[in-house]
């Protein structure tokens, strides 16, 4: 696996004003350490993610099992052993108020969900265009795995994945950084 995934915390962060979603990822000392660019105006989605910016090396692979579905299912693959990870699942109506996905595993069994933290919470960012930093948290069964937190920052999205909490390594973190990306695109596109 690659070495860029074993850490507990990360920071992503999409630039802003570009023709292509660009996502970079830097480790809890500041370094970059994988980077992804997305296309615009995709109708399947087919997002690549690279261990730096030359894009020499491709370490991961999500895509978008259909063209336009209202509860898209997206495949998270390993691009360095070709093994299908797992799957990240948006609940299509649930998410209208607040976002929820489902997580499967490779075995295409649900695990876990990724969840928006509060009903309230997310009425009121949908309702004032997201001046309010959103809050996911991630579970696997009943324990709290993951807390994804949008930082207040009105010039670019950023996005702190915090897995510290995984101390039983039960989310592995290639869904877990595939669920930021794809939380950082979709915003990017209701934005």
């Amino acid at each position: 696996m690659y070495s860029a995934f074993m850490h507990s915390k990360y920071l992503l962060k999409r630039q802003a004003i570009a023709l292509k979603g660009k996502f970079r990822f830097y480790d809890p000392n500041g370094q970059l350490v994988m980077f992804s660019e997305q296309k615009m105006f995709k109708l399947r989605e087919d997002i690549r993610v690279f261990s730096d910016e030359s894009k020499a090396q491709e370490v991961l692979i999500i895509k978008a099992r259909s063209i336009i579905d209202f509860s898209a299912a997206y495949d998270v693959v390993d691009a360095t052993t070709n093994e299908h990870v797992g799957t990240l699942r948006r609940k299509g109506l649930k998410s209208m108020l607040r976002d929820e996905w489902e997580i499967l595993n490779s075995a295409e069994q649900v695990i876990g969900s990724l969840f928006e933290d509060s009903m309230q919470l997310a009425l009121i960012r949908r309702l004032l265009v997201s001046l309010i930093p959103q809050n996911y948290d991630i579970s696997i069964g009943q324990s709290v795995v993951a807390d994804l937190k949008q930082r207040f920052n009105p010039f670019r999205y950023e996005l702190d994945l915090d897995f510290s909490m995984d101390t039983a390594n039960q989310l592995d973190r290639r869904l877990g950084i595939a669920a930021g990306i794809l939380l950082a695109a979709i915003e990017g596109k209701q934005s």
